[in-house]
């Protein structure tokens, strides 16, 4: 089938279509990454942009049952060069056209993606229409026009009622309750924390203070999620009001959350960070690290320091803030992701670090 890319200054880009036949709107991006397909189009971050793949052959080792990072297909749309029909792995139970179908995800091939990467990073991201039901560029642009882009999607692929995930019974005696402030996590976030004696108590957008410390966590995290982190309001009143009373750690939204909360800024990126190969030097450790990201926002370095936080981890491209610790309280958090899936795993001492101040440790 024929597929169409509008994109809201006016560029038409035609290509074969794949997938589910539908229409989406969405924020145009670009990811990095050479491998690890399946994480990023299930990561809930993910939630309303048409990702473009840079690495030029998508498919080609299929689908498995135990790469998703939730339930689901998040993204709205995928952009690839080539596809592979024809996959070889072990773990594979269908190829990416067949998925795409199950999951209602549009998807157009043979497209030069190099091409639409540089327009991304010339221009920024941008809001496009992605079809593979044979609509006209008028049409198209009658739907770019008329749909506007959502940016509190954390309010809405957040859990809707209160879940407990119990720490492996081979944890027993050094078990740590956990709140987690779900903005959108992806599993293999909690796998990180579970493992290492972790029970976690899984709270909804919204969740007040009170009924949070009502738990008695003894530690607090804030995940990972999708959309502008000042439309999270009510996430940053609630974070504001439970800093300080336990070890807290943020990722990626729960890092921009807490920043906010403290009284920072943060700013849309002109392009974001989505990938598994970004550098990201800690101060702490006067090491560098390659580090896997997916945000499109940042925090403003200079709104945070006079609000009693620091910086601790530099992006090694473009110097924005990648982590920042309280310098008073038990709080730190990362932008990127270290639990990896995609990418490199050699920034899960993080998770140690966040379990050692539970049980005392200094920050």
């Amino acid at each position: 089938m024929e597929a169409l890319l509008y994109l809201e200054d006016g560029t038409v880009i035609t290509g074969k279509g794949f997938g589910y036949e539908a229409t989406r709107v969405g924020e145009l991006v670009f990811n990095t990454g050479m491998t690890g397909y399946q994480k990023t189009l299930t990561d809930p971050s993910y939630m309303g942009q048409i990702i473009t793949m840079t690495y030029p052959l998508i498919g080609n080792y299929g689908i498995s049952l135990i790469d998703n990072e939730a339930d689901g297909i998040y993204a709205f749309g995928l952009v690839a060069k080539d596809i592979c029909f024809t996959p070889s792995n072990a773990n594979s139970v269908m190829n990416i056209d067949q998925w795409l179908k199950q999951m209602k995800v549009p998807g157009i091939w043979k497209v030069d993606t190099r091409s639409i990467t540089k327009k991304i990073r010339k221009e920024g991201t941008i809001k496009c229409v992605i079809s593979t039901e044979g609509i006209t560029v008028e049409e198209a642009k009658k739907i770019c026009q008329e749909t506007a882009l959502r940016n509190d999607w954390m309010k809405a692929v957040s859990i809707k009622e209160k879940r407990i995930i119990a720490a492996p019974d081979s944890m027993e005696g050094i078990k740590k309750r956990v709140a987690v402030l779900d903005f959108g996590v992806k599993k293999s976030i909690l796998e990180s924390l579970n493992s290492r004696g972790c029970e976690l108590h899984l709270f909804p957008y919204g969740t007040g203070a009170e009924e949070i410390l009502a738990m008695k966590p003894e530690g607090i995290f804030l995940t990972n999620g999708p959309g502008d982190p000042e439309e999270a309001t009510e996430a940053i009143a609630v974070t504001r009001e439970i800093m300080g009373t336990v070890p807290t750690f943020g990722i990626c939204m729960g890092h921009q959350v807490l920043a906010l909360a403290a009284g920072g800024k943060t700013y849309k990126l002109k392009y974001g960070h989505r990938g598994a190969n970004h550098g990201v030097y800690d101060k702490e450790t006067n090491r560098s690290y390659i580090t896997s990201q997916n945000h499109g926002y940042a925090v403003d370095s200079n709104s945070i320091i006079l609000k009693g936080m620091e910086v601790t981890h530099i992006n090694l491209n473009d110097g924005t803030v990648e982590g920042m610790r309280h310098r008073d309280l038990p709080i730190f958090s990362v932008q990127y992701h270290p639990e990896a899936s995609p990418g490199p795993n050699d920034n899960q001492y993080l998770f140690d670090k966040f379990v050692n101040m539970m049980k005392g440790g200094v920050l």
